[in-house]
């Protein structure tokens, strides 16, 4: 069974990997990077609400004090695609998606800070090795140009996935049903995302080009979204939620290859260290994860 969770991790890491594929196809027929957050949260929201009215009416009757913290949710993950999207226009694929990786450090200061976690010298170590590695990834390092916004862009779209690693675990600490937040906090990002990218212009990019655009809008929340998650989710069943994180570093490495090997991306070799040195810090505070969970 572990094995099985093992190919269903990694998966899911080279799916969640393609999400800089499709955005550069969709960025051709005029989709912003807030159109392709609307269009990822629509259509994962469909698509989870489908299963629950089907499999798991249940899960949508909650108490009407969590939709605050639902909706903390759903503004984090509106937060982390829409600053994915845009940091990915301003830099690269590879530069975005290493940037969202540093959301593990983050977590881990606000769970030392506040939620009494000791500072150990593994945990410290990755952070230096974060910042260094942003700074390389970035351009700072190494006299190379630069988009500074699109880098802070980048850094936020990780502060916000770290915002919902914490608000997803409050929700858990106070017993909520997990695809109950899964379907309101998908519910609350679609709605803020329609919001500010109005669906009519959503449907003028794909009327424009119907055959191309709309199998490429599908696949961005279903293959970029639904899927991983789905084999994300089915693989915590039989690992550690440390272990899981620790192997879901198979996103960057594989946006890194699809932007090199598809999209003709070149990769500096300070980005490169740059993004080694991510990776080792996010394996690091992984593993620090399954310690304090235990095997």
């Amino acid at each position: 069974m572990k094995t099985k969770a093992f190919l269903y991790i990694i998966a899911a890491g080279i799916l969640w990997g393609t999400s800089g594929v499709f955005a550069h196809y969709l960025a051709p027929y005029g989709f912003s990077s807030l159109q392709m957050t609307a269009v990822r949260g629509t259509v994962s929201c469909i698509c989870m609400l489908g299963y629950v009215l089907l499999c798991a009416r249940g899960s949508l009757r909650i108490n009407p004090t969590e939709l605050l913290l639902f909706a903390g949710c759903g503004l984090s993950l509106y937060g982390t695609a829409a600053c994915y999207f845009s940091s990915m226009q301003l830099t690269s694929i590879s530069t975005a998606v290493v940037l969202m990786y540093t959301a593990p450090v983050p977590v881990m200061i606000f769970s030392v800070a506040f939620l009494g976690e000791r500072l150990t010298w593994r945990k410290l170590i990755s952070v230096i090795c974060m910042l260094v590695g942003c700074a390389l990834v970035s351009g700072i390092i190494g006299g190379l140009r630069f988009d500074a916004w699109g880098i802070v862009i980048g850094a936020m779209s990780g502060v916000s996935y770290a915002a919902y690693n914490v608000l997803t675990k409050i929700a858990m600490q106070r017993g909520c049903n997990p695809l109950s937040v899964t379907v309101y906090s998908f519910l609350f990002m679609s709605v803020l995302a329609l919001i500010v990218a109005p669906p009519w212009e959503i449907v003028s990019n794909i009327a424009s080009a119907v055959l191309p655009t709309l199998p490429l809008c599908i696949g961005l929340g279903v293959v970029t979204h639904i899927a991983p998650y789905f084999l994300y989710t089915l693989s915590l069943k039989d690992l550690p939620a440390g272990t899981a994180s620790a192997l879901s570093i198979v996103e960057p490495m594989a946006a890194t290859l699809f932007s090199f090997f598809l999209l003709g991306e070149q990769l500096a070799w300070t980005s490169a260290v740059g993004i080694a040195l991510i990776l080792l810090a996010t394996v690091l505070l992984g593993l620090s994860e399954k310690n304090k969970l235990g095997r």
